[in-house]
């Protein structure tokens, strides 16, 4: 007999469930040990059941959670039975990862004997070993330079930590007791999550909260569906390029084709060009999320971000292109290049069956990680950089967030307190400021990008690594909104020369008082400048955004 669920209970465990993500989130913010995580808030908490379906999600990194479903199908293949106390690891790309600085941990929930669900962390490592350090490597051109690979493994088997495969990651890393830290708080924040499930089971039974769950997965469906019908059928085409993949090939293409139809909408990738040599391809789980993403700007933004809402998505793709590599090519930089542009083509071909809908480009991630030595603690470092975030894109509520962030974390990652990065790092933070100009102009106006002078406060040479895009094409606008300005990074040196940054480069040599110029992307302009309201353009004046 089928169990039913009142209105009121579903919402208690609609609730509840949101509560158990959040908590979780706020354990790993508290408990982890690198910046990269408590500072730059680069990880995501998610639960799902079985059958792997996505039931909640924290406001974390988008598109870390698009890919969980596939990641638990993943380790459910890989382990037929599982146990009370297991906990399972994994970062393989092509085994429901996306790149592998993103390490994932999952716990089986069970009420008596049966598992019924994984509590999941995603978490974006300091260093994850290869070639380079910090977890992105330009010149690789397969998998195996990029990183440790972590297939679907068991690091706890019935509640016993398997000692000789945690020393076996933890001695592949560059800061071994970062990584065990992190590791240990993304431990805690899923055995959270498993501990608060449970008493969700004692409270109202496995059996409420199941069938509650099947009818918030529907609810969200109907939504879903109920907004994509208010839009106009047809077959809409959009395109974004990736400025080059660092080996000579330039303009790397994504398309999108999309289809909507009454309720429901399917993004054809096929069309996108092939795969490169270089770490700018993407593996399926990673495609997969970022079109999801894309989805989930259109929709009504109540509706809760679930499996229910994406069964009125369809994505198709071909393997072999830049979308959908194939096994073993580099993909370490996937979950901004080409997400950004999988998404962004897909925005450029809605801009006509839904133009209320639409954003305009964000700005493009371009970061920089740098390993070397504080003179005043002694110790080595690896520090990545998280501040001078670029601007969103505007849309039809309004101008785009300021210093926002890359679209494919649509604002949750953050660059954390100045002066605790100056406290923590031998960095010395000379301007950190808002860039009037950079965003792109419209009806609604692209958010601004950010000016950034950091000196290196060093006492022997380090090396910087760069990774990612967006000093050519730069974030476009939409329905008739004008582009944002590109990114361009500069390295002042304290001999007074100077030199432009490229995106792709590794081995980046950096002495003693350098400093490091950045002026980051603003994002694209939604409609026409010529009706941008007159109180807009007084504000602008008024606080000195013009």
């Amino acid at each position: 007999m089928k169990t039913t669920v009142d209105p009121i209970t579903r919402s208690v465990v609609q609730h509840r469930l949101t509560a158990i993500v959040n908590e979780m989130g706020e354990a790993m913010l508290r408990t982890t040990y690198s910046q990269i995580l408590n500072s730059g808030r680069d990880f995501s908490l998610a639960i799902c059941d079985t059958n792997n379906r996505l039931i909640a999600q924290a406001d974390h990194i988008p598109v870390h959670v698009g890919a969980l479903p596939w990641a638990t199908s993943a380790v459910q293949q890989a382990f037929s039975e599982v146990k009370s106390g297991d906990i399972f690891l994994l970062n393989d790309p092509y085994h429901g990862g996306s790149h592998l600085p993103d390490l994932t941990a999952f716990v089986p929930v069970f009420d008596g004997g049966r598992h019924l669900f994984w509590t999941v962390v995603r978490a974006h490592q300091s260093d994850i070993g290869g070639a380079t350090h910090g977890g992105y490597n330009p010149r690789a051109q397969e998998i195996y330079q990029e990183g440790l690979r972590i297939p679907p493994v068991k690091l706890y088997d019935g509640g016993v930590c398997r000692e000789d495969l945690l020393k076996m990651i933890a001695s592949n890393v560059r800061n071994p007791r970062d990584f065990r830290g992190d590791l240990s708080a993304m431990l805690g924040a899923v055995k959270l999550g498993e501990t608060r499930m449970q008493k969700l089971f004692a409270e109202l039974g496995s059996p409420i909260v199941i069938a509650a769950i099947d009818q918030i997965l529907d609810a969200s469906e109907v939504q879903a569906r109920t907004t994509i019908s208010t839009w106009n059928n047809g077959i809409y085409e959009g395109e974004a390029f990736i400025d080059d993949d660092g080996y000579g090939r330039t303009n790397v293409r994504i398309s999108a084709k999309v289809t909507k139809s009454d309720d429901s909408i399917e993004i054809d990738l096929t069309d996108s060009d092939e795969q490169v040599v270089s770490f700018l391809n993407s593996p399926f789980a990673n495609m997969q999320a970022a079109a999801a993403v894309a989805f989930f700007f259109l929709i009504d933004p109540e509706t809760p971000k679930n499996s229910g809402a994406l069964r009125a998505l369809s994505v198709k793709a071909r393997q072999g292109t830049v979308v959908w590599a194939d096994e073993g090519r580099a993909v370490s930089m996937c979950t901004s290049h080409p997400a950004t542009e999988i998404m962004q083509a897909v925005m450029m071909a809605m801009a006509k069956a839904c133009p209320d809908r639409v954003v305009a480009g964000w700005g493009k991630r371009f970061r920089i990680a740098i390993q070397g030595h504080d003179p005043r603690s002694g110790r080595s470092f690896i520090w990545h950089l998280f501040h001078a975030r670029p601007g969103g894109g505007a849309s039809s509520a309004g101008d785009g967030w300021h210093s926002g962030g890359e679209w494919t974390t649509v604002g949750g990652l953050k660059f954390g307190s100045i002066e605790l990065t100056e406290a923590r790092y031998p960095l010395h933070f000379h301007r950190h400021e808002l860039e009037p100009g950079t965003g792109g102009e419209g009806k609604y106006r692209g958010g601004f990008g950010t000016r950034l002078d950091l000196e290196l406060l060093i006492d022997r040479p380090a090396v910087a690594n760069t990774a990612g895009d967006g000093t050519e094409h730069p974030p476009p606008g939409v329905l008739q909104g004008q582009s944002g300005r590109p990114h361009r990074y500069l390295l002042r040196r304290s001999d007074g020369t100077e030199m432009a940054l490229k995106t792709k480069d590794v081995g980046i040599q950096l002495t003693p008082g350098d400093i490091l110029e950045i002026h980051s992307s603003g994002g694209g302009g939604w409609g026409n400048a010529s009706e941008r309201p007159a109180e807009l353009i007084a504000r602008d004046r008024q606080f000195g955004l013009e």
